[in-house]
């Protein structure tokens, strides 16, 4: 769940743990963020999830180390493991995003989402198209084919959304901006959706000009073209995001 690519793919529903450390994670991640162990509680005893998931009590600690090491939980002797409020959880690795996109983030999370969004990509716009390398402007449009390829499939439209993205930011040559790929992700999926949702058959359409007007901004270096189209996307992303509707 951690491999790029793994947001997209809660489009189609949740997916199979790959061992019992994966499944007693990810069963206790989503209780956290979903609010079934609630902020400040103890969590149940070892005999107790031992029992609850099927597991050995060294594959129980394992997975609470990884969880504590994700901020959601920590662990303190005599005590017990006390869950976390959110602001100590690490909201750029994967596995925890994918936690409350599965619980289902309220409207005050998204909107702080939305402003940090902003902030990444509209910086990333501008730098990609002073510092892509001829490469890296081919994997764009390939991306930006793809996307129109596949935009009546949700889950391959939104792979190649967020591919696009995604290499804008690998573009940038910053490092920073290149390890943002989760926050990218968890933006192409909360935008895409509410257009599930919605019906909406021609996936691309709506932005469709945008990312052309991106991907040649890219080409020839025009920076406030790419900043400015990336503004329009993320413009008409946040009222689906926000509203669940066409802005």
């Amino acid at each position: 769940m951690s491999e790029p690519g793994s947001l997209v793919r809660l489009l189609s529903g949740r997916q199979t743990a790959r061992n019992y450390h994966s499944y007693v994670i990810t069963e206790v991640g989503l209780g956290i963020a979903a609010g079934r162990f609630a902020v400040g509680t103890i969590l149940p005893n070892d005999a107790e999830m031992m029992d609850a998931y099927g597991v050995s009590r060294t594959v129980l600690r394992e997975a609470l180390k990884t969880l504590e090491a994700k901020g959601l939980v920590e662990a303190r002797a005599k005590v017990g493991t006390r869950v976390l409020p959110r602001n100590r959880w690490n909201l750029y690795d994967r596995q925890v995003l994918a936690w409350i996109l599965e619980a289902g983030p309220d409207a005050a999370f998204l909107a702080s989402f939305v402003e940090l969004r902003e902030t990444i990509e509209l910086q990333t716009a501008a730098l990609a198209a002073e510092r892509r390398s001829a490469e890296q402007l081919r994997m764009l449009v390939y991306w930006l084919n793809q996307r129109s390829a596949t935009s009546r499939m949700a889950e391959p439209f939104a792979l190649a959304e967020f591919e696009f993205h995604r290499t804008l930011c690998e573009a940038t040559q910053n490092p920073f901006l290149r390890a943002a790929s989760a926050l990218v992700e968890f933006g192409v999926v909360q935008a895409t959706a509410p257009r599930i949702a919605a019906g909406v058959e021609d996936l691309a359409a709506e932005k469709a000009p945008h990312y052309q007007a991106m991907a040649d901004g890219v080409g020839s270096g025009d920076g406030a073209l790419v900043a400015k189209s990336m503004a329009m996307v993320l413009a008409i992303d946040k009222a689906w995001i926000m509203n669940g509707s066409r802005g």
